[in-house]
């Protein structure tokens, strides 16, 4: 009987793993601890680049040098926009930076795709505005409840302010 050698390869890592997966959950910890959360990024988009150029580009990635402080950010848009990103990229990395209270993007990158055809170009790049509540209608005893306590106060604007008040307690109390 005769023995067959090993077809499998032998491990050249002798039971060790690369660094950059051992310690990525520690350094995006300490980075978010430090004010860098790329979720913020994305989450509150709208916000930091503002309504104009939230609706015709979006962040899609934060990667870190090698060399030097600070993050690229790369930005998503489609073709015919890319010129207006591409001249509002200063104004994109100072409001990003003023978020999080420091230099912490240094270059951003303009992506260019195709409005369609791929599935990154299909997504819909504009923000479902927020729900407006309705209020309900307030009863008018309520609302000369709320005048009546408010009326001593001679400054108006304050006068209006403490109705507002009064109207909001007094309806939410009876409800």
């Amino acid at each position: 009987m005769s023995t067959r050698p090993s077809t499998t390869r032998p491990s050249t890592t002798r039971g060790f793993k690369r660094t950059a997966s051992v310690l990525g959950a520690q350094i995006r910890r300490a980075g978010e601890s430090r004010g860098f959360a790329v979720s913020r990024l994305l989450t509150h988009w709208e916000e930091i680049a503002g309504g104009d150029l939230a609706a015709i580009a979006r962040p899609v990635n934060v990667s870190y040098s090698k060399s030097g402080f600070g993050a690229t950010l790369t930005v998503l848009t489609t073709g015919p926009y890319a010129p207006m990103v591409e001249m509002q990229k200063e104004t994109l990395r100072t409001r990003v930076n003023g978020v999080y209270g420091y230099n912490a993007i240094s270059r951003v990158r303009v992506t260019q795709t195709a409005p369609t055809g791929f599935a990154e170009g299909q997504a819909d790049f504009s923000y479902a505005p927020k729900p407006v509540a309705e209020k309900p209608e307030i009863a008018p005893e309520i609302r000369d409840q709320a005048a009546s306590l408010a009326d001593p106060v001679g400054d108006s604007s304050l006068r209006e302010a403490l109705e507002r008040l009064g109207r909001n307690v007094l309806s939410r109390s009876k409800q």
